[in-house]
């Protein structure tokens, strides 16, 4: 298989799928090594490095902060702002770390393709793993800040708990939740990708400069807004089932 990062745009080879780099075998399994998981190296070394350089930083930081100081800020006290405007101060300080970190990981991925890789995020397997992390802490929340009493009443929602017809449904509603989270991020970034990958394929000859309208709104616009609403439906599922004991 190829094992080429980057995305083929060429008119003769428009290729925006995964590929396997190398591959190993794991308790009698071939395991694959493929571009998307070394695009998360990637974007991980990067939000890293950035990690780094900013803890250093604002050890040393001056009262009258410098450009690098103001950018940190800006960030800290941008993400802090939507976590505790949306999940309140009570459960804001506990799940502030959590949903800072994905946002900051999927706006890294969705906007990667304006550096030539292939976002991670395009990838099911991405998604759907941030999705089910999501799903677990979002019941593990309520399971320690819920009785068992509330969590059978809602399961027989809207009727009466003794008349559990309606728990079947709820459960598929629950079991939706992480399908849904992880297939709206997933479609709506490889959607973009194939998108670009087919401008730059088909257009090769006159794609100059103005494909960077469609990478405003397919990296930044769109990744953005993925990004916000995915973190925003995640504050709300977790402070749905959150309440102080």
């Amino acid at each position: 298989m190829e094992s080429a990062i980057l995305m083929e745009t060429s008119a003769d080879n428009i290729d925006f799928m995964i590929h396997g780099i190398f591959s190993y075998e794991l308790f009698g399994h071939e395991v694959w090594i493929t571009t998307s998981h070394v695009c998360i190296l990637i974007i991980m070394l990067v939000i890293l490095t950035f990690a780094v350089i900013a803890n250093r930083k604002l050890k040393h930081a001056s009262e009258v902060p410098d450009g690098f100081q103001n950018v940190i800020e800006l960030i800290v006290e941008k993400l802090d702002g939507m976590v505790m405007g949306t999940m309140g101060p009570k459960a804001g300080p506990k799940f502030v770390n959590y949903i800072s970190t994905v946002f900051i990981f999927i706006l890294m991925s969705n906007i990667s393709g304006l550096f030539g890789l292939r976002p991670p995020t395009a990838d099911y397997g991405t998604t759907l793993a941030l999705a089910l992390i999501t799903f677990v802490l979002i019941h593990f929340t309520k399971i320690k800040n819920r009785s068992a009493k509330f969590i059978w009443e809602d399961l027989c929602s809207p009727l009466p708990p003794w008349l559990p017809l309606w728990v079947p449904i709820n459960l598929i509603s629950i079991i939706a939740v992480p399908i849904s989270l992880s297939l709206r991020l997933f479609a709506n970034v490889l959607s973009g990708t194939v998108m670009m990958a087919l401008v730059y394929g088909l257009l090769s000859k006159i794609a100059i400069i103005w494909p960077a309208a469609l990478h405003v709104y397919f990296d930044l616009f769109s990744g953005a807004i993925q990004t916000y609403v995915f973190c925003m439906l995640t504050m709300t599922y977790i402070g749905q089932n959150y309440e102080e004991v």
